[in-house]
């Protein structure tokens, strides 16, 4: 080999060496599988409902930390039904993702007559916010305390009723547990959501309910509910002075539900660990935790997509066994 022969290979092997590193160097970038187009986030749920919320909040901060234009957008309906068969027909590449409840596969399956198995339509990333029901009163209910509660209701057996946001959700499931492991006799009054009924209890006209901790701390900051307990394993920060039906006695009424992110389960597994390395770093913010605060939610907790689907399977089966006690079928 002459010199000129030996100085092109020194030449090509330096190029490639470069690329080698240049490649590698591309690939080592943080979120280098977030999808590089616009995000889009389906909402399931009402404009300036809790999840909408929660989807703005955190797409606001994805946005800024990926660089990719975040877009929100609320499909009610169906309990959550018509926004996961949004999502479903979306592009595997991760490019359209999904806000919504746990319920959406621990409950609703129980309530709606669907075509689809919503376990295996959606697959949840991540945990955004997390909180319990809180039980409620109108503020002319004879009872300051659970305990004066209990024996007011038993006082009257058959004529307390109790509201929930949505026939067979857990809203109406904690109400027949309570009734059993507290020999009550409440009597169930289904709502389509946590407004009217909540408008329905602050009135009077029912006197009792179990809700979303969300919809009913203004409520009950303004003195317009009474808060009796809440179902989540420890106090609320939001409600430190209202205990646990853990600490009551009741154990069994001890329930979370959490917002998820959720995506569509064929997405490929190194997208999906990329965007929920993303939004995990998007609930480190402390601003981020702070205005889920505001919002009724305290932070999620970090357990991974499998723990997450276990725990949906396990809350499916509680539920179902809690419905056919009382032969409860789905519309």
């Amino acid at each position: 080999m002459n010199p000129n022969q030996r100085r092109r290979r020194l030449v090509q092997a330096a190029c490639l060496s470069c690329l080698g590193v240049a490649s590698l160097s591309s690939h080592a970038q943080p979120g280098a599988k977030w999808p590089q187009k616009v995000v889009r986030i389906i909402v399931a749920g009402p404009a300036g409902g809790t999840a909408e919320i929660v989807a703005r909040l955190v797409g606001d901060q994805l946005s800024k930390d990926t660089g990719q234009p975040v877009v929100v957008d609320p499909k009610p309906g169906a309990g959550g039904a018509l926004a996961v068969n949004e999502l479903s027909l979306a592009p595997h590449d991760g490019s359209t993702l999904l806000v919504g409840v746990s319920s959406l596969v621990s409950e609703i399956p129980h309530i709606v007559r669907l075509k689809n198995d919503m376990a295996k339509e959606i697959r949840p990333v991540a945990e955004l916010g997390r909180g319990g029901l809180v039980m409620v009163g109108a503020p002319s209910v004879p009872a300051d305390n659970f305990a004066d509660l209990v024996r007011w209701v038993k006082a009257n057996p058959g004529k307390v009723s109790y509201a929930s946001y949505s026939p067979g959700t857990v809203s109406h499931v904690i109400g027949l547990q309570l009734n059993k492991a507290a020999g009550l006799d409440m009597t169930h009054v289904g709502y389509k959501g946590s407004t009217p009924a909540l408008t329905d209890v602050v009135g009077g006209h029912v006197p009792l309910m179990f809700d979303g901790l969300a919809t009913s701390l203004p409520m009950i900051r303004a003195g317009k509910l009474k808060a009796f307990a809440v179902s989540t394993p420890q106090r609320s920060a939001l409600l430190p002075d209202v205990p646990t039906f853990a600490e009551l006695g009741y154990p069994q009424l001890e329930t979370v539900s959490w917002m998820g992110l959720w995506i569509k389960p064929d997405v490929p597994a190194a997208v999906q660990a990329s965007v929920r390395e993303a939004t995990l770093e998007a609930l480190s913010q402390p601003a981020v935790r702070a205005r889920l605060l505001d919002a009724g939610l305290e932070a999620g907790s970090t357990r991974g997509p499998n723990e997450l689907m276990a725990s949906l399977m396990s809350d499916y089966q509680r539920v179902g066994e809690v419905l056919k006690s009382i032969d409860f079928k789905p519309e």
